[in-house]
């Protein structure tokens, strides 16, 4: 058996050395906390379009919350940001929605469940409404409209997860479903919009 030289001993000690402390650095590492992923990547690509339906009106009321008396059902906030495809905040966009009441009926002669606010300077905005009733051949769902200033609106609907008719739903997409928990009032929702200002 050929003997170590002292050299090879040395060369072989000094690596071991500096695996060593490269594993504590990694483990050091590891235990710093993480940054949070950020919500938004460097480009995002622009929330889907789909039909506003028969049931939309111009000229909705200017409001955050569409909670009137006798209005029943469970009530949700909905809160998100309006982002460019850059993940920029888009401020003073438009956000107008309508929806069914909880039995799935639109007021079509007023403008119950119905309104439209703007975002604010960091792109975000916040509802308050209740959680639309399903009908004939749809899930429940949410009509919005909402443009930048002085570009084409994007109309679109947001769902809700773990709804059984979402399957039976000619038009649902799960790119459109809102992040849903349960609060002591109700519900809390969220979604990002991310529009196209190119087009």
């Amino acid at each position: 058996m050929r003997q170590t030289s002292r050299r090879e001993f040395m060369t072989v000690a000094a690596g071991l050395s500096a695996l060593a402390a490269a594993a504590r650095t990694l483990d050091g590492a590891e235990a710093l906390p993480l940054r949070p992923t950020p919500s938004c990547p460097g480009s995002a690509p622009p929330t889907e379009r789909q039909t506003a339906g028969p049931y939309f009106k111009p000229d909705s009321p200017l409001r955050a919350s569409l909670l009137e008396p006798g209005i029943a059902g469970t009530k949700i906030v909905l809160t998100g940001t309006v982002l460019s495809t850059a993940c920029q905040p888009v401020a003073r966009a438009l956000f107008d929605v309508w929806h069914a009441d909880d039995h799935g009926d639109y007021d079509t002669a007023g403008f119950r469940l119905r309104g439209h606010q703007f975002t604010d300077d960091q792109g975000r905005y916040r509802l308050e409404t209740i959680v639309p009733g399903a009908y004939a051949g749809r899930t429940r769902h949410f009509h919005v409209k909402v443009q930048a200033p002085s570009r084409p609106a994007l109309t679109t609907q947001l769902y809700l997860p773990g709804e059984a008719a979402n399957a039976r739903d000619p038009i649902f997409s799960r790119d459109l479903v809102m992040q849903v928990g349960d609060t002591a009032e109700g519900k809390m929702a969220t979604f990002d919009f991310v529009l196209d200002l190119g087009r």
